[in-house]
């Protein structure tokens, strides 16, 4: 019987603590590694996505590229990596960030985001503990606009609008539809999205792309 075994160096384990230039430079030399996140100086390294966490995942990516591509100021990203203050390199989900001729606050260093996204979401299952603890925290710090957080065993959303210096939870509509404050018409309604109904939450979103905030918005790609 042959086993594989893998000859990439350990450099990286749960829990290593270490500044964020000492962890990128240790996986640059472990190419076969595809999530791992820097907290606080502390190294995260999430659990194989589950089917229920990609499905929902996929979704939500949907949702965005759609409305990026309508409103043609904003960029939509998955899974990259942000350097955020000294010692945290986070890699959201899914992050929407402005143009930067449209008043982006995030940067690039290198091939890399840096600062804050205009909007974060994350999936949250295995992730738990610090998507709701210590990276809620920095992005409220950072000054992240909107973090969505998709919690999977409840199967609820938790939308947060950042006021002033603090987070506070975004209200939805008598139908379930959450409407970002960020990007006019980015809408989610929240019963389609748990119930994997598509065609219902692009319709939702269709609508909001109708709504007159949002052609206001998008009439500045034309300016």
């Amino acid at each position: 019987m042959t086993y594989l075994i893998s000859t990439d160096p350990i450099l990286l384990s749960p829990g290593d603590r270490m500044s964020r230039d000492e962890f990128l430079a240790r996986w640059e030399q472990m190419p076969s590694l595809k999530r791992a996140e820097l907290i606080d100086g502390v190294v995260y390294m999430p659990s194989p996505v589950s089917l229920p966490h990609g499905r929902q995942d996929n979704l939500l990516q949907g949702w965005a590229a759609v409305y990026v591509s309508r409103c043609r100021i904003a960029r939509a990203t998955t899974q990259s990596t942000y350097l955020m203050e000294s010692e945290s390199a986070p890699q959201p989900d899914l992050s929407i960030r402005l143009l930067p001729e449209f008043g982006r606050q995030s940067g690039v260093e290198g091939k890399l985001g840096s600062g804050a996204q205009e909007f974060i979401a994350e999936v949250v299952l295995s992730s738990r503990a610090y998507d709701l603890g210590r990276k809620l925290k920095l992005y409220e710090r950072e000054g992240v606009r909107e973090y969505l957080a998709v919690l999977m065993e409840e199967q609820r959303l938790e939308w947060r609008v950042l006021r002033g210096s603090r987070y506070e939870f975004l209200s939805r509509d008598p139908e379930g539809t959450y409407r970002s404050e960020i990007f006019p018409g980015l809408w989610l309604n929240e019963p389609a999205f748990w119930a994997h109904d598509g065609e219902r939450v692009f319709a939702v979103l269709e609508e909001g792309m109708r709504s007159p905030e949002f052609g206001a918005f998008r009439k500045k790609a034309r300016l």
